[in-house]
């Protein structure tokens, strides 16, 4: 039976988001492991806030990264199988490159954190913004977009996140977000509504971030993946350094397609997906894509055992 693990992004923080993993000593030696690197208790911050500190994206990627990692080694340290495909949501690609021992645990953390600065100093507060559009087609998400840019000559509008079939997140100037917004109404939209993050991930406003991070990914060594990852931008695996350098340059000015990943994945015959971290957002979205896989959702000490044990 092939099964796959997938890693949350942002999104899924919230403090005493690892009470559920208590008994397994790997998690808290993750998050120490993690804390040496980066000179911040970032345990202490998971665990007791405030959650204006854990929700600052300089703090929420390396955590989630940090997440991610350590519910992965706490599978690995009760016997678990290893999945035959990894993915991961955005940020969560980062984890599964760990996962997959492309990149060391070390060097991830100091990337995630050098990303979070390079997209926030990228578009100032304010100015761009993040929606999500219920209810309506990608095509009709798309239309929207070009009808808005066409209005608006030095603004963009981008469809963000093709999350589950009527789930999409539009990015871009913040303008061009509120004109999306009540054309999507317009059209018929269940909701359409403002998210709380200044960032406009997954468009063209991060072009500047994505040199940058072309730069940096130039000083890390990366290796060829043990288990195959299935990426966001183009949806499929790469094997050599370079490519996945450029999938991660090019991930922070491309949407993700976690549609198309999900569907990646059966198309390989995968019957199972475990969502390898706290909370099930993701198991939510796969469960919206198809139905007829087994959906798990590690998000504590006992759903991990039990995947252990459901999936040998």
């Amino acid at each position: 039976m092939k099964f796959a693990f997938v890693f949350p992004g942002q999104g899924s923080q919230s403090v005493g988001m690892m009470n559920g993993y208590d008994d397994l000593p790997i998690v808290r030696e993750t998050f120490v492991e993690a804390s040496d690197v980066l000179k911040q208790d970032f345990w202490s911050m998971v665990n007791d806030g405030p959650a204006e500190d854990l929700n600052l994206t300089v703090n929420t990627q390396p955590l989630m990264l940090m997440a991610g990692v350590a519910v992965y080694r706490a599978w690995e340290s009760l016997g678990g199988e290893q999945p035959n495909f990894f993915a991961g949501h955005s940020l969560g690609e980062y984890s599964a490159l760990v996962a997959s021992q492309v990149l060391t645990f070390s060097d991830a953390l100091s990337l995630v954190r050098y990303r979070a600065q390079v997209m926030q100093e990228a578009v100032p507060e304010g100015v761009g913004g993040m929606a999500a559009i219920l209810g309506l087609g990608d095509e009709a998400i798309k239309s929207i977009c070009q009808e808005v840019t066409s209005n608006r000559i030095d603004e963009s509008l981008e469809p963000a996140n093709f999350n589950s079939p009527g789930q999409v997140v539009i990015a871009g100037h913040r303008a061009a977000v509120l004109e999306g917004i009540d054309l999507a109404k317009a059209k018929g939209a269940k909701r359409a509504v403002m998210l709380p993050m200044s960032i406009p991930s997954h468009c063209t406003l991060m072009k500047s971030a994505a040199e940058k991070m072309h730069q940096q990914l130039e000083n890390i060594e990366l290796c060829s993946p043990v288990i195959p990852i299935i990426h966001n931008v183009d949806v499929q695996a790469h094997q050599n350094a370079v490519s996945i350098k450029d999938i991660l340059v090019r991930q922070l000015y491309n949407p993700v397609r976690w549609v198309d990943t999900i569907h990646a994945f059966v198309d390989a015959d995968v019957v199972s997906i475990a969502e390898c971290g706290p909370g099930k957002i993701l198991a939510g979205l796969n469960k919206r894509i198809d139905r007829n896989l087994q959906h798990l959702a590690l998000a504590d000490s006992e759903t991990v055992k039990q995947g252990v044990d459901g999936l040998k």
